[in-house]
């Protein structure tokens, strides 16, 4: 079961990035902000930004597709199901290697416009003197996972 998904609730954050759904990592916190823009609890998170940009355009889906779904009440599991079903068929090999590359993804290995961005992100939100090695530490320092 995923954690709350009203994110306007002190302490209250969507999955990391590192957990998987369906298999793809990133895919259970897309879903966790997803409902919460269905519900009009997103708080200062956003759905359909770049990090759930890298799910969706691996595995051959839309935002609008998988916001379509998820506003019909949908548990992980239904969730889970519709993204094997809609999702670009690809070798098991090719999700874990797509999968390990996200988890290992280093800062300088991001579009230029995300480490722009993350340059004045990182010092503004995250705890002084803990040092990011990969993206998804971003969010699990953030949100006290780490």
């Amino acid at each position: 079961m995923s954690p709350s998904s009203d994110f306007t609730i002190p302490d209250s954050y969507p999955r990391s990035p590192r957990e998987t759904l369906a298999g793809y990592v990133i895919a259970g916190r897309t879903l966790d902000k997803c409902r919460a823009s269905v519900d009009g609890t997103l708080g200062d998170y956003h759905f359909d930004c770049p990090l759930d940009n890298f799910f969706f355009n691996f595995a051959g889906l839309t935002p609008e597709d998988f916001k379509e779904f998820v506003a019909t009440g949908a548990d992980d599991e239904a969730v889970a199901q519709w993204i094997t079903a809609n999702a670009t068929k690809c070798e098991p090999r090719e999700l874990i290697q797509w999968n390990n590359d996200m988890r290992g993804k280093r800062l300088s290995e991001m579009p230029i416009e995300l480490q722009e961005f993350l340059e004045g992100y990182i010092p503004e939100n995250l705890p002084p003197n803990r040092p990011v090695y990969v993206w998804f530490d971003v969010y699990d320092l953030e949100e006290g996972r780490m």
